[in-house]
């Protein structure tokens, strides 16, 4: 076991998903206006959207579509959707060890998104579920990043506050880091990504207010996400290197992968990016089949859910519900289909 290597390999992760973060955030704050508005009208918009949402990566989608799903803008059938095609952190991860087939994974997701939503509220009005009444969760500040840009990354370089200065500190030092090889992505393109990413994610932050810099980037993403990204893609790659061999691991999983595949299921039921993590790392290690990734992303929504628990519990357990049993099903027929 090499602890420095398993620190390295974590701490590529977890800067990529910090600025993939970054760069996600700012896409969801620009664009929250212009989505908000597209979700009124026909309820084909509502299942289309809001798995769109969904499939971003991050919480920042789901936060979204429960946002709009307690302020009455979407039913109960669209925040089904939305979770469906949430993956939570986990979505960074899984860009960074297999872009190709994380993609084709979100597309998925997405589609069960918008057509099992669309069954949801046609069960739910069957079964007569009732969808949260509207209340105030959170407000939408348009006006959180500044559209005078360019003046305010001039400001901020002749007169920077203390967080701007801690900002390019830690900017700075993670761009070096890359640069000169202290974290080293395998693949090229990913370096080369990782400082694009990095060096867009340097020129957000300086030419934001301090407003936005320090509750989108250093309090939400660096102190709520980052920190529990690293520790806990450290402690999984630490488990896994104690594991055995992996023809030794696969014969034993192949063994029992029907009660995995369950079990993918019933752990996507915590409200929580982390647990997760477990079927991400063996599916890159080619233990596990894509059907159980498939159904613990499907099942799993990260930390979105956790928004909605506060105003309505009966409605986040049946969001969960429905969100399980559609997705043991889904995954059942690709997992008989083998695959």
């Amino acid at each position: 076991m090499n602890v420095l290597a398993i620190l390295r390999e974590a701490a590529t992760i977890t800067i990529f998903v910090f600025s993939m973060m970054v760069f996600v955030d700012w896409l969801n704050v620009r664009s929250r206006g212009r989505m908000t508005q597209a979700l009124r009208g026909r309820k084909w918009r509502e299942y289309l959207l809001s798995s769109f949402l969904g499939s971003t990566p991050g919480c920042l989608g789901a936060f979204m579509n429960v946002s709009l799903y307690v302020h009455g803008l979407i039913g109960f059938g669209a925040i089904v959707g939305g979770m469906i095609a949430t993956s939570g952190d986990e979505a960074y991860i899984m860009l960074s060890l297999f872009p190709g087939k994380a993609l084709l994974l979100f597309a998925g997701l997405f589609v069960a998104g918008v057509l099992l939503g669309s069954l949801a509220d046609l069960i739910s009005k069957w079964l007569k579920i009732k969808p949260c009444e509207e209340c105030e969760l959170q407000a939408v500040h348009l006006e959180e990043l500044d559209e005078k840009r360019w003046e305010t990354l001039r400001s901020n370089l002749h007169r920077p506050s203390a967080l701007h200065i801690l900002f390019l500190l830690l900017m700075g030092t993670l761009l070096l880091a890359v640069g000169l090889g202290g974290i080293h992505p395998e693949e090229s393109w990913m370096r080369v990504t990782l400082v694009i990413l990095l060096l867009f994610g340097t020129f957000l932050g300086l030419s934001s207010s301090e407003h936005y810099l320090k509750d989108h980037i250093i309090d939400h993403i660096l102190r709520r996400h980052t920190l529990r990204v690293f520790l806990w893609t450290f402690g999984v790659l630490l488990i896994m290197s104690f594991l055995p061999n992996q023809e030794a691991v696969r014969t034993f999983l192949q063994a029992h992968m029907l009660w995995i595949f369950l079990f993918a299921g019933l752990l996507g039921v915590i409200p929580e990016s982390g647990p997760h993590l477990i079927f991400v790392m063996m599916f890159a290690d080619g233990l596990i089949p894509f059907s159980v990734l498939f159904v613990s992303s499907f099942v799993q929504d990260g930390h979105g859910m956790l928004p909605l628990l506060s105003v309505s519990v009966r409605d986040s357990l049946r969001v969960k519900a429905f969100n399980l049993a559609f997705g043991l099903t889904a995954g059942g027929i690709l997992y008989l289909l083998g695959l």
